[in-house]
């Protein structure tokens, strides 16, 4: 049930249809329908609907786009059935809602800042300023340090300020979103709140692409998180317990591409972190192309984002062609080219994946171990429970030297391993750049 409601939370009944969602899951419909009936009291489609209603007053409440234009935002097939949709949900026209800014709301919920951002539907780069709703606490400087330590040429933008700005991919071409941390900070510092918004702006080749690129930027800052959940869960070992209160809200960003990812990862083994970001720009220069649609680059400051690696290209090559174009190892090519074949022949490792099934069959891929594996389960597949035993930083934080201690003593913090990791390779970096500061 877990994976059907991560799929519907990321629009699959909108792009695929319920028959679609449920043959990724390998079941029948009514079997699908049956278990979220049994377990949440709610069809796919009444899940799917609902999910569209509250994308859509919170539009209404807190932008100045048309009635037409939010139907089309948040994924309604006509206004009609937006219509039709908003009385069955709020009992109320979508015309009667207010259009002013919410008094308050629970965590993952969206707000719109209109001030200065929205465009008007018939300019071809819509422009969107948002306040991305996560509950408290929440460690902006962590997160940006996150993002900006593994920023790929490309890919993502990190400005001389506070600001970064990343590509996304969304079904209508490549988006880009910009973060301003500076303004995080003073938001997540109110005193007792439940809730912290990030501002966030959104650059889209559509409005249709408003919902996809909020829910990929959510789930590359995992603001769907939890973080009182994990710190109950953590606090209690005596290791863990001062990092926490250190860094509270510490999040675990997930990948915008899971299958770009997973090919990263392949060239980051074994190597530090910035040779790792040096071998996927030039994968990333190498099989992706620039964006289609000038709304990519448009306002970022960059002007030479491109879209996602594509896998096909990649697979299509020989292990000797790319181990000349991307300078690696001749192994390391023919793990590469493998994994790229498998994924080009449907190989899921998104976020509704069965987990299971997928670290099963990366781990039988040639070149592909445990530490793989788990990086790829924690930060693709969003197992908050993925553990890289095998990680150096890890083990030297933990003061073991092998796996199966670092096994041993990660036992007690399931289902928050990944985020017990986090933490452990935060604070042993923080340690060590300031051992290295003068």
């Amino acid at each position: 049930m877990a994976r059907a409601v991560r799929r519907i939370r990321d629009g699959a009944v909108d792009t695929v249809g319920v028959a679609g969602l449920a043959d990724e899951l390998a079941v029948s419909e009514r079997h699908l329908r049956r278990i979220l009936l049994d377990g949440l009291g709610a069809s796919p489609l009444q899940l799917a609907r609902t999910r569209r209603a509250h994308a859509a007053r919170a539009l209404i409440e807190q932008t100045t786009l048309p009635l037409a234009d939010v139907a089309f935002a948040a994924g309604f097939g006509s206004v009609r059935q937006f219509g039709d949709t908003m009385r069955e949900e709020f009992g109320v026209a979508p015309s009667a809602l207010p259009r002013r800014a919410a008094d308050s709301g629970g965590a993952g919920t969206l707000s719109v800042d209109t001030s200065k951002a929205d465009v008007p539907v018939s300019d071809e780069r819509p422009r969107l300023a948002l306040r991305l709703r996560t509950r408290a606490p929440f460690d902006p400087a962590a997160t940006r340090a996150f993002l900006a330590a593994h920023a790929i040429p490309g890919r993502d933008g990190v400005g001389p300020g506070a600001e970064t700005a990343h590509a996304v991919d969304v079904p209508g071409g490549t988006a880009t979103v910009r973060i301003n941390w500076d303004a995080v900070p003073a938001v997540a510092a109110q005193g007792g709140s439940e809730s912290v918004d990030v501002p966030v702006v959104l650059i889209l080749p559509s409005l249709a692409d408003t919902m996809p690129a909020i829910y990929t930027v959510r789930r590359m800052l995992d603001l769907d998180a939890d973080p009182r959940q994990v710190s109950d869960a953590l606090s209690g070992d005596p290791l863990l317990a001062p990092l926490l209160a250190q860094r509270p809200g510490l999040r675990l960003p997930a990948a915008r591409d899971p299958h770009e990812f997973a090919l990263a990862t392949v060239l980051g083994q074994q190597v530090s972190l910035a040779a790792a970001r040096t071998l996927q720009g030039r994968l990333v220069a190498a099989f992706a192309t620039p964006a289609s649609d000038a709304s990519a680059a448009a306002g970022s400051g960059i002007s030479d984002f491109v879209s996602r690696v594509d896998v096909s290209r990649v697979a299509a090559h020989t292990a000797s062609e790319l181990q000349s174009t991307l300078r690696i190892t001749g192994a390391r090519a023919e793990t590469l080219r493998a994994l790229a074949a498998a994924l080009a022949a449907g190989l899921d490792l998104g976020p509704g994946a069965d987990r299971v099934r997928a670290r099963t069959e990366l781990a039988a891929i040639r070149g592909i171990g445990p530490w793989t594996v788990e990086l790829v389960a924690m930060r693709a597949l969003g197992d908050p429970d993925a553990y890289p035993a095998g990680d150096l930083i890890l083990r030297r934080a933990l003061g073991v030297e092998k796996p199966r201690d670092a096994e041993r003593l990660a036992e007690s913090w399931r289902p928050f391993r990944g985020y017990a990791t986090q933490h452990l390779w935060a604070d042993f970096l923080a340690a060590a750049a300031r051992k290295d500061t003068p």
